[in-house]
C-alpha cells in the first residue's frame, strides 16, 4: 500500500504524537509498504527520509481556532493530487488535520482520523470547532481511538459514530534489546551517581507545566521514604514552562531532607531515557492532561511498576495490564486533572516499602506489554484497518458518494485564495 500519515510534528521533533506516527510508519515500511509523512518543516531536520519513511515537509503552522498560516494551499493540493491508497490524520486541533476537513468529499483514497483525546473539548474557544466536528467525524472512512472510555470515544458515540480501538505501546526494539544482561539500569545509575541501594523514582515528560512535575516534586518531598533519588527527564519548553520552578524546588527538597532526598533534572539522549526506566524502582506520573500516555507503556516494557493520576486513559491502562496503581484524582472543569500530593506521597511510601508488590506489578505490566502492546503488534492493527478500508473503498464510494458530495460544503474551513477550489 501507498500510505500517507499526517501529523503536526515529526522526527527529529520529540513528543507523543511524533513517537506514535514514527513507530507505526517505520514498521509498515518494514512490511513492504510505502509510507509518506506530511508534517511541519523543521530547520533541524537534515534529511527527508528517516527509517525508510519519506517526509513531505510543509511550512504551515496553527490550527482552525488559533488561525492557520503558511503553505496551506500547497498542502491541500498535495492531498488532492496524491496517489495514495489510504491516509491517516493523527490528532485533531492542528493544521495537518484541520486543513483536511474541507477536502473529505473530494479525496480519491479513504481517510482515517486518529482522534487522540480531543484535549480542547472543554475549552470554550473550541466550542464551534467541536460543534462542526460532529459532522466531520461522519465523513471520515475510519476512526482510530486509543481508549474505549476516554472523552473522544464518548464524544463520537454520542454522535452515533463508532471506530477502531488501537492502543498505544512501547518499542520492543528499544526495551527488549539486551534485556537479559540486566546492566542497563546499573549503567544509568553509575553515569549519574545514584547508588544501587538507593531507591530511584522516575518521571518523564517535557517541562511544559502540564506534566505534573510540581505534583510529583511535592509528593516526593512529603513521602517518608528515607534516602531516595527522583529523576525528572524532560526537555525545556522556554519561559512558559515549569523548568525554572523545578530547578528551584529540587535543591529545596535536598536541603529540607538534610541531603537524604535528591531530585535531578535531566534531558539526556533517548538511550539514556530507556536506561533510566530500567534503573527506576517506581515510575511516578502526575500529568494534568493526556490521551493515552506512552510513558506508562514504556514503564511496563522496562518492568517498572508505576503510580499515576487518572490522566487520559491511565486507569484503563491499569485495568488492561495490572502494571500500576491509580491515585484518587480530581477532574477540573477545563478537562485537566490533578491529585492531592499527600495521596500520591502515601502511594509512593506504600510501594517503595513493599518490594514484593512492586515486583508483582512489574511482572504483570511486562507480560501485558509483551503480549499486546509492542509497536510491532500495534502496527499490525493499523495495517489491517488500512487494508480493510482499501479493499472496501469501491463499495463504500458507490453507496456513499452522493451523501459525501452533498455534505462537502459542511467544513470547518472553506478554501481561501491560496487553496484549491
Amino acid at each position: 500500500m501507498k500510505i500517507l500519515h499526517t501529523v503536526e510534528f515529526y522526527d527529529p521533533s520529540v513528543g507523543g504524537a511524533q513517537e506514535v506516527v514514527k513507530q507505526v510508519s517505520e514498521r509498515l515500511v518494514g512490511r513492504g509498504h510505502e509510507v509518506t509523512v506530511a508534517t511541519s518543516s523543521l530547520e533541524e531536520r537534515q534529511t527527508n527520509e528517516i527509517g525508510g519513511v519519506r517526509i513531505e515537509p510543509f511550512a504551515v503552522s496553527g490550527n482552525e481556532v488559533r488561525g492557520l498560516s503558511g503553505e496551506t494551499g500547497r498542502y491541500q493540493r498535495f492531498l488532492l493530487d496524491g496517489n495514495f491508497d489510504v491516509m491517516m490524520n493523527y490528532a485533531a486541533q492542528q493544521w495537518a488535520t484541520d486543513l483536511v476537513f474541507p477536502l473529505l468529499g473530494r479525496l480519491s483514497y479513504p481517510a482515517v482520523l486518529a482522534t487522540c483525546g480531543f484535549s480542547g473539548l472543554f475549552d470554550p474557544a473550541y466550542r464551534d470547532y467541536f460543534g462542526l466536528m460532529t459532522k466531520v467525524l461522519k465523513r471520515y472512512d475510519g476512526l482510530i481511538f486509543h481508549s474505549d472510555v476516554y472523552r473522544d470515544r464518548a464524544f463520537a458515540r454520542k454522535q452515533g459514530v463508532e471506530g477502531t480501538l488501537i492502543p498505544n505501546g512501547a518499542s520492543e526494539r528499544e526495551f527488549a534489546a539486551g534485556e537479559e544482561t540486566g546492566d542497563r539500569g546499573s549503567t544509568f545509575r553509575k553515569r549519574h551517581g545514584i547508588p544501587e541501594d538507593v531507591p530511584m523514582l522516575l518521571t518523564v515528560g517535557g517541562h511544559s507545566g502540564m506534566k505534573g512535575h510540581e505534583l510529583v516534586l511535592r509528593a516526593f518531598e512529603l513521602a517518608s521514604i528515607g534516602p531516595t533519588a527522583l529523576v525528572i527527564i524532560g526537555n525545556r519548553m522556554g519561559w512558559r514552562g515549569c523548568y525554572v520552578d523545578c530547578h528551584l524546588k529540587a535543591p529545596r527538597i535536598r536541603v529540607l531532607s538534610l541531603g537524604r532526598k535528591q531530585a535531578r533534572l535531566l534531558d539526556p539522549p533517548r538511550q539514556d531515557v530507556v536506561d533510566a526506566y530500567h534503573a527506576a524502582d517506581l515510575f511516578v506520573f502526575g500529568s494534568h492532561i493526556e490521551c493515552s500516555p506512552l510513558v506508562l507503556f514504556e514503564s511496563m516494557a522496562s518492568r517498572t511498576p508505576f503510580v499515576t493520576v487518572a490522566a487520559g486513559n491511565a486507569a484503563e491502562i491499569v485495568s488492561w495490564s495490572g502494571g500500576g496503581v491509580v491515585v484518587p484524582t480530581e477532574e477540573r472543569s477545563d478537562g485537566t486533572v490533578t491529585a492531592e500530593p499527600r495521596e500520591l506521597a502515601r502511594e509512593i511510601e506504600r510501594l517503595i516499602g513493599n518490594e514484593r508488590e512492586r515486583s508483582r506489578l512489574a511482572e504483570a505490566g511486562y507480560a501485558a506489554w509483551k503480549e499486546r502492546f509492542t509497536w510491532e503488534k500495534i502496527a499490525t492493527q493499523y495495517e489491517r484497518l488500512y487494508e480493510s478500508l482499501v479493499s472496501s473503498r469501491g463499495v463504500a464510494l458507490s453507496s456513499e458518494s452522493s451523501s459525501r458530495s452533498a455534505g462537502a460544503s459542511t467544513s470547518i474551513r472553506a478554501p481561501g485564495k491560496d487553496e484549491p477550489s
